[in-house]
């Protein structure tokens, strides 16, 4: 009996293996081995451009220290007066965890000339839609001004920069960005705003594969399943879900010297606590301003590394940085104004975790400055004065944060409007998704991309196996398969019982 009961025991062991294997998406991580290093590594590079900016400066006449900032980003390719001539120089002055996206780097320049997007499904050439599908690595520029008013969301292809520079570039519409399954992106100097809902439809994603799409949830960017990722210099704000989404095993990502306004929800990194692949996520947040009519998820985080450093947070309504599933957040150099709500002065926000569970995630704050009775609840070894590793990386460019994001956004944008913030001519205040003009409606749990079409929980399963035109979903979902699989183990012990009596 007990060899027939121990095959069947490891039978239905395998079973649930499998189902374990068809539940996961088990694409490589791609992470770092030792993400403290890459934190420290950034924050030398800033000392040594605060360092740098601060000798030429006894020489105020060197026309070196005039471009200056201490921003290490900046100052590696705006000091050349020449810099359009050698675009591809970006590529080199990436930091952080997505210091290695090469985006079009060696690849051919693109000039995008037309700023129309009427067949997502066979795209015009010189428009950005048909930039962006390319197999071979493209940087890709802009002729002049223009609003692209997307049709349904734009699915970028590997190795690929959108390099708004020298123009004034506006990506609005249906989508907005998508970047999936993908690697080597740059996003450079855009404006995105009032994305809102779009699919249902056939959508290009290379010159060779079109593939139906179901509705997407209004990200202003939303990155799925993808590595060695940069978003520098952009204006995020009215977008119907999250402004940038970075979901289901992304890494290597970097967001930097971008602006974000109005907005609900603002940046999720992680769909799901279940999700553990996400444990691999390495983001790295640096020298953005978080402005005005700004709610909550600045960001907020699941699993994974996140180190957020140099940033301005002049605004929030309910938290700044939150978290579950024991994400490491390491803040660093950073200025946390708090609102007047005598409710909301916490930067932090542990949510769906009780507090014996939270205090053993380590939640770091060093050279913090806190304003207006902000305060930062740190846990786990951040508790700890021995969590850096190395006492010469610790920030000293906190007293500089006004310098290092005072370019944050679009490069030579306006930024503020009678107090008002951004204002986009042509567009309303509102993305149309409720909460008194923020975006952010958290639309995710009924959007037909999930398969879930009665709200509650987001559509775990659903989401991995998506029918989204490059994989194909299974014929049965997992738990299906569990069940019909244990049904047949039973049916196959009780009409074969005497087997366990041999």
């Amino acid at each position: 009996m007990f060899p027939v009961l121990s095959i069947l025991l490891i039978w239905m062991s395998g079973l649930f293996f499998l189902v374990a294997l068809a539940s996961f998406n088990l694409t490589l991580p791609h992470q770092h081995p030792d993400p403290d290093s890459v934190a420290d590594e950034l924050q030398r590079t800033v000392n040594a451009s605060i360092s740098r900016r601060k000798a030429l400066s006894i020489e105020s006449k060197d026309q070196a220290f005039s471009c200056l900032t201490g921003n290490p980003i900046d100052d590696c390719w705006r000091c050349d007066p020449n810099w359009a001539a050698n675009r591809q120089r970006l590529a080199d002055c990436g930091i952080g965890f997505g210091r290695d996206a090469m985006g079009g780097k060696g690849g051919k320049i693109y000039i995008v000339t037309d700023s129309s997007d009427s067949n997502p499904e066979n795209p015009t050439p010189g428009t950005l839609r048909h930039a962006v599908i390319q197999f071979e690595p493209l940087w890709i520029i802009f002729s002049a001004d223009m609003t692209i008013k997307l049709k349904y969301e734009l699915i970028i292809n590997s190795f690929k920069t959108i390099d708004g520079r020298g123009a004034n570039v506006h990506i609005t519409g249906g989508g907005c960005i998508t970047i999936q399954y993908v690697s080597n992106i740059i996003i450079h100097n855009i404006h995105v705003h009032h994305c809102v809902p779009s699919g249902n439809a056939n959508i290009r994603s290379t010159p060779t594969h079109v593939g139906h799409r179901g509705l997407s949830d209004g990200d202003g960017i939303s990155i799925f399943s993808s590595r060695k990722i940069w978003i520098d210099h952009c204006s995020l704000s009215y977008c119907t879900d999250g402004l940038i989404d970075a979901i289901m095993g992304s890494t290597g990502i970097t967001i930097s010297n971008s602006y974000f306004s109005h907005h609900d929800e603002v940046m999720l990194l992680g769909h799901d606590d279940r999700y553990v692949q996400d444990s691999g996520m390495q983001v790295t947040i640096a020298f953005n301003h978080f402005g005005e009519a700004l709610v909550q998820r600045m960001p907020r985080c699941r699993h994974g590394y996140i180190h957020v450093v140099n940033n301005d947070f002049t605004a929030w309504e309910m938290y700044a940085i939150g978290g579950s599933a024991r994400p490491t957040i390491n803040s660093q150099g950073n200025r946390y104004v708090a609102p007047v709500n005598p409710n909301a002065k916490e930067v932090t926000r542990r949510l769906d975790a009780a507090e014996t569970e939270w205090t053993a995630w380590n939640w770091r704050t060093d050279g913090d400055i806190l304003v207006n009775g902000a305060f930062f609840v740190p846990s786990g070894a951040g508790l700890s004065t021995q969590y850096g590793k190395a006492s010469s990386t610790e920030p000293k460019s906190v007293a500089l944060i006004n310098q290092l994001t005072m370019n944050a956004g679009v490069l030579g944008a306006p930024r503020f409007s009678n107090g008002e913030g951004i204002v986009y001519p042509g567009f309303s205040g509102s993305n149309g998704g409720g909460n008194g003009g923020y975006g952010g409606g958290t639309v995710i749990n009924n959007s037909p991309m999930y398969g879930n079409s009665g709200g509650g929980e987001d559509d775990f399963y659903g989401m991995i196996f998506k029918g989204d035109g490059n994989r194909v979903s299974p014929p049965w979902s997992p738990p299906m398969f569990l069940c019909v699989q244990i049904l047949v183990g039973l049916y196959i012990v009780t009409n074969n019982s005497g087997l366990l009596t041999l």
